[in-house]
C-alpha cells in the first residue's frame, strides 16, 4: 500500500532527479501516519493521496471504500467529484489557450468578451477575483448556461473593481468558460480534454462521459460543529443578506451533496465545481503546472505564480492571495508565509475544493500534491486532513 515509487523503499526518500536537479524531501513514514490518521480518527471513508516530483510519481496511497456500504473498494484509480479543485484545471486550460492566441492577462476582458459588464477590467483582475461579480442580482439556474451568462453581463459590480478582492465561488466558472468559448468556439470542458488531459494522459474530466459513471465514488456531507458556527465565514454564510451568502447560492442549483452525486452534476462541465477525476491525475497536472514536467510555456507558469491580489478576502473572510486564479499562501509584512497550504515555497500555488479536496504545485522543490476523498468537511479552505499530510511531506 505504501512505498516510494522512485527508490522502491519504505523510508524517507533521498533520491535525486538529476535531469531537473530536484532532491526529494518527502518523508514517507510521516506521510503514511497522517494519511492513516484520517481513517482512524477523522472518519474518512475512501481517499487517495498522490505526490509527484521531478516528473515522476513518488508516492501513491489509497484506502477505504467508494461508499459507506463498502460495495466498491477505493483504488488508486478511484474518481470522485472535487468541487473547486476544478478551478485549477480550468485555469490551466484558459491560460494555455490565452498564450496560444497571443492574449495577455493585461488585456481588457472586453477585448475577448465585449458584453462583459466591467468595461475597464483586465483579465488578470477577473482571474484574481477583483471585479466584484461574485454574486448575481438576476436569478439564474446553474444548469442554464445562457441565462447565467446573460445575468453576468447585466450585473453591477458588488464593490469598486480593482480596490478589493473576494472569492467568486460559482460565477467564476461561467466567466472562465465564456472566455474559452469566445477564444475557441468550444466549451472549457472540451478544451481541457483536448489541450491538457489527453496529452498528459490525465484521468480527469470537466464534463464526465457516461462511460465513466460506474467509477464515481459517492460523496458524503460533513457535519457542522459549534466551532464552525462561531467562525466569521459561517456566520456570514448563514446571514441571509450577506455577500458571502449571495456568492455561495448564486447562480442557484446544485447546492446539496446529494445533487452532486447525480449524473447531471458530473456531466454539467461546470469549471468552478464540476470536475471529476483521480488524485493521480490532478497531482500530475500540477507537476506540469509547476514546471517539473515540460508542458506549459514559461509565460503561463509565470501567470500561475505571480500574485495579482492579496489581503482580506470579502467572501472567504480570511487573508488570501491569488495569481491569475490560483491561490498562494499570503505573506506577512516582512515577506514570511502566513500559512503553508501550498508547501514551503513562496511560489507554491494550487486550489482547494469544498469538503476537503486539495492540490498544489511547488516550483522550488518540484513537488506536486493532491488529496481526494468522499467524506466531506465543511470549510471552503484546506482542512486538517490534507494539511497534516502537507506538513508531513516536509518534516
Amino acid at each position: 500500500m505504501m512505498r516510494c515509487l522512485a527508490c522502491k523503499k519504505h523510508e524517507v526518500c533521498s533520491v535525486k532527479f538529476e535531469a531537473l536537479s530536484y532532491e526529494s524531501v518527502v518523508n514517507i513514514p510521516e506521510l503514511e501516519k497522517a494519511f492513516q490518521k484520517n481513517f482512524t480518527e477523522r472518519n474518512e471513508i475512501g481517499a487517495s493521496v498522490c505526490i509527484w516530483q521531478g516528473g515522476e510519481e513518488v508516492v501513491s496511497l489509497h484506502q477505504g471504500w467508494c461508499e459507506r456500504a463498502q460495495e466498491r473498494a477505493w483504488t488508486q484509480d478511484a474518481i470522485v467529484p472535487f468541487y473547486s479543485t476544478t478551478k485549477g484545471l480550468a485555469l490551466g486550460t484558459l491560460l494555455l489557450i490565452m498564450s496560444e492566441k497571443g492574449v495577455s492577462p493585461e488585456n481588457l476582458v472586453t477585448d475577448i468578451w465585449p458584453e462583459f459588464p466591467v468595461k475597464e477590467g483586465r483579465i488578470a483582475q477577473l482571474l484574481s477575483h477583483q471585479l466584484g461579480l461574485a454574486a448575481l442580482d438576476v436569478g439564474a439556474d446553474t444548469m442554464d448556461y445562457e441565462a447565467v451568462i446573460h445575468a453576468i453581463e447585466k450585473q453591477s459590480p458588488l464593490w469598486t473593481p480593482g480596490t478589493e478582492h473576494g472569492y467568486h465561488p460559482r460565477t467564476y466558472g461561467f466567466m472562465l468558460d465564456e472566455m474559452v468559448r469566445r477564444l475557441t468556439g468550444k466549451s472549457l470542458g472540451e478544451m481541457w480534454r483536448e489541450k491538457i488531459a489527453v496529452p498528459l494522459d490525465l484521468d480527469a474530466w470537466i464534463g464526465l462521459p457516461e462511460s465513466e459513471f460506474s467509477r464515481v465514488a459517492t460523496l458524503y456531507p460533513g457535519r457542522q460543529s459549534q466551532a464552525d458556527l462561531q467562525s466569521g465565514f459561517y456566520k456570514e454564510l448563514n446571514n441571509e443578506g450577506s455577500l458571502v451568502r449571495k456568492a455561495f447560492v448564486s447562480p442557484r442549483g446544485l447546492h446539496s451533496v446529494r445533487e452532486m452525486n447525480e449524473p447531471r452534476a458530473w456531466m454539467s462541465g461546470l469549471p468552478a465545481m464540476g470536475g471529476v477525476g483521480s488524485a493521480r491525475a490532478v497531482a500530475k497536472f500540477y507537476q506540469a503546472a509547476c514546471g517539473a514536467i515540460s508542458f506549459f510555456p514559461e509565460e503561463v507558469q509565470g501567470w500561475m505564480q505571480q500574485v495579482q491580489s492579496s489581503g482580506f478576502d470579502l467572501v472567504l473572510q480570511t487573508q488570501t492571495a491569488f495569481s491569475c486564479g490560483f491561490q498562494l499562501d499570503p505573506l506577512d509584512r516582512v515577506g514570511r508565509k502566513q500559512r503553508h497550504h501550498y508547501g514551503i515555497s513562496k511560489r507554491g500555488f494550487g486550489h482547494p475544493g469544498a469538503g476537503g479536496s486539495h492540490a498544489f504545485g511547488d516550483p522550488d522543490s518540484g513537488i506536486s500534491f493532491c488529496y481526494l476523498m468522499n467524506q466531506m468537511e465543511l470549510s471552503p479552505m484546506p482542512g486538517v486532513k490534507s494539511l497534516d499530510m502537507i506538513r508531513a511531506i516536509y518534516l
